[in-house]
């Protein structure tokens, strides 16, 4: 049906399973690359493990647009919550440069996601036009 939102989710749920499972085994690095180290382990844990659900959601939603359209809506919101605070953050001058980067790439996604909800056909729809014919 939506070719477009077939890849667009595919292509974010594979990039961020990419991005995001590294992750699990970096905790350490990024503490001291990124100083302070992590205090609160629980909740870096908990952010990679609900950032990696979300990319499973994606490659979902790529496998059946139509019906999963309604999920289009808190996906746009998903990638929208890092990266409007990303950019925010980096205004103020409490953001890297690198962390910017990845806050832009999660706002292009929403905007794709966006098109992609736009074109993708309500599932009534479709079941209206399947009645026609």
């Amino acid at each position: 049906m939506s070719r477009f939102a077939r890849r667009v989710f595919s292509v974010a749920g594979i990039y961020g399973l990419a991005v995001l499972a590294p992750q699990y085994f970096l905790a350490e690095r990024i503490g001291r690359d990124a100083p302070p180290p992590l205090t609160h382990p629980e909740y870096f844990y908990g952010f990679i493990g609900i950032a990696l659900a979300w990319q499973l959601c994606f490659l979902l939603i790529a496998r059946d647009p139509v019906r999963l359209r309604p999920i289009m809506v808190p996906a746009i919101l998903e990638k929208l919550a890092f990266g409007l605070p990303a950019v925010t953050l980096y205004a103020l001058h409490q953001l890297s440069s690198t962390a910017l980067a990845f806050g832009l790439i999660d706002l292009t996604l929403a905007v794709l996601f966006t098109i992609a909800y736009r074109r993708t056909p309500a599932g009534e729809a479709i079941a209206a036009v399947g009645r026609v014919r």
